[in-house]
């Protein structure tokens, strides 16, 4: 009796990152019919051709108050960065503790504007208002920056000091002179980002671009906008110009005296704040109990905590993948298989020009076009973060060496060539942004999208600061688990 053996096929397994880029795509599918994307304004394209008329003849109002609000931006940018540096640095040497990984988790995961609200209330309107709400968020970024930047600086220049030299000798002579290059290249990058920040700190009243940016639109004087905005922009591009070795001493030095004024500080509004303002209403009025406090916690959990997370996680997931198709998009404008010199010099402009707009402001903009729905807020948060991703990829993407047989043509080439040798670190990017664009769903709650950012303003408007502030660290906790599902996903990719 005669037996037939069966050869089987192995059975073809989608490399990791392909797998992990469907399901989120799959994800984002799912999450469409959820989420409110419709044109709610009544004539988009009428106040779109007034856009485009200011954009064609920008004006700028009075020379005097735009000086103040440029130097307001820089002074705020510098002195909040500066801060966050040395507190930041000082964090890294010590985050291999929980503890302190836990404190840089938490202050980074809460948007500067977040900070902003929080310091408003017993600050006001004062320079430390806007000092705290930049360096206390970019110092958890830069302790754990800083710390991973150390940490891959290699060990054995570390083997050649003296028996007996401790940790700050081994950081001091070894690991800082090497790593020097990389800290350097990340601090100036972060202080792009935070000039961006400081100018929309002007939303909530500091004297920065934002607060005449607002200003100006909400008024319809759209040529002052385009003005403001392509001020904006030079002050970006140009950043590699006026900030120089000679030069960074003086704005340190001149930033404290172009911060303004403000009001007083009322130190009695401070010591309410802790001690009543932000402890539980149950708490307050007598009732201390686990029931009662915990009825409170459930109510607004119920009513407002899980609507907030559900609606922010509907938004940042299908931002998250349309930001993913923008930058695949995007990138190749700056390929030099793709265009030649002065081809991608029109692609780098574009690119400066969308990833230096802060979202808030572009979502800002889209809301009063489109109407109130989470479409403008889609496309502020993919054109943001995808033009971002897409100069990371497409520097990333100008290293690689084509190999002989690559093809001639360029959609070709594209498609089986650069994309599939670009495709690992453009997932990498975006596991990065992850976290962020979920940061930046949440704050645009307060122009009216009903994230969770919307209940913490709401809160806030009704003086309501212990809702608010268990809101924000319903928050900070969700940033804090995308940001550890990221980390268990990168390696698979």
């Amino acid at each position: 009796m005669s037996s037939t053996k069966i050869l089987s096929l192995p059975r073809y397994r989608w490399p990791g990152g392909v797998r992990t880029g469907l399901w989120f795509l799959l994800i984002a599918l799912i999450c469409l019919p959820f989420a409110d994307l419709e044109i709610s304004s009544m004539d988009p394209w009428s106040e779109l051709g007034r856009l485009l008329q200011g954009v064609i003849s920008p004006q700028l109002m009075d020379s005097g108050l735009v000086i103040e609000a440029l130097l307001a931006t820089l002074a705020f940018a510098f002195a909040g960065v500066a801060l966050a540096v040395v507190c930041g640095f000082l964090l890294a040497l010590a985050f291999h503790h929980t503890l302190i990984r836990a404190i840089c988790a938490l202050t980074r995961s809460i948007h500067e504007l977040f900070w902003a609200l929080i310091f408003l209330q017993f600050f006001g309107l004062h320079p430390l208002t806007g000092l705290l709400a930049i360096a206390v968020p970019y110092s958890g970024i830069f302790a754990r920056m800083y710390a991973e930047i150390l940490g891959q600086v290699p060990k054995p220049p570390e083997y050649a000091l003296p028996a007996g030299s401790g940790f700050f000798s081994a950081i001091l002579y070894t690991r800082l002179p090497q790593a020097w290059p990389h800290l350097v290249s990340y601090t100036s990058y972060r202080l792009e980002c935070g000039i961006r920040s400081s100018a929309i700190l002007g939303f909530v009243g500091l004297p920065t671009l934002g607060y005449y940016l607002e200003s100006s639109f909400s008024q319809g004087y759209y040529p002052e906008v385009a003005g403001l905005m392509i001020l904006f922009y030079l002050l970006i591009a140009t950043k590699k110009v006026w900030l120089r070795r000679w030069t960074l001493p003086l704005f340190l030095l001149g930033a404290p005296f172009f911060m303004g004024t403000g009001l007083p500080i009322i130190w009695g509004n401070v010591g309410r704040f802790f001690s009543e303002d932000i402890v539980p209403a149950p708490l307050r009025s007598g009732e201390a109990n686990w029931q009662s406090l915990a009825d409170w916690a459930g109510t607004i959990v119920i009513d407002q905590a899980l609507p907030g997370v559900w609606n922010t996680l509907l938004l940042s997931q299908i931002a998250l993948v349309v930001t993913g198709l923008f930058a695949l998009l995007f990138f190749p404008l700056i390929n030099r298989y793709c265009f030649g010199v002065a081809g991608r010099f029109p692609g780098h402009v574009f690119l400066v020009i969308a990833r230096s707009t802060p979202e808030y402001l572009l979502a800002y903009i889209l809301l009063q076009l489109l109407g109130p729905s989470m479409l403008p807020a889609v496309i502020a948060l993919a054109i943001h973060n995808g033009a971002l991703i897409g100069y990371l990829t497409g520097r990333n993407s100008n290293e690689i060496q084509l190999r002989p047989d690559a093809p001639e043509r360029q959609l070709d080439r594209y498609f089986y060539e650069l994309l599939p040798r670009s495709y690992p670190a453009f997932l990498s990017f975006m596991l990065y942004r992850w976290e962020v664009i979920m940061r930046e769903t949440a704050i645009l709650g307060i122009l009216g999208i009903q994230t969770i950012g919307f209940f913490v303003d709401s809160a806030i408007q009704e003086i309501r600061f212990d809702v608010a502030l268990l809101l924000i660290l319903v928050a900070a906790m969700m940033n804090i688990l995308v940001d550890l599902l990221a980390r268990r996903i990168q390696p698979h990719i």
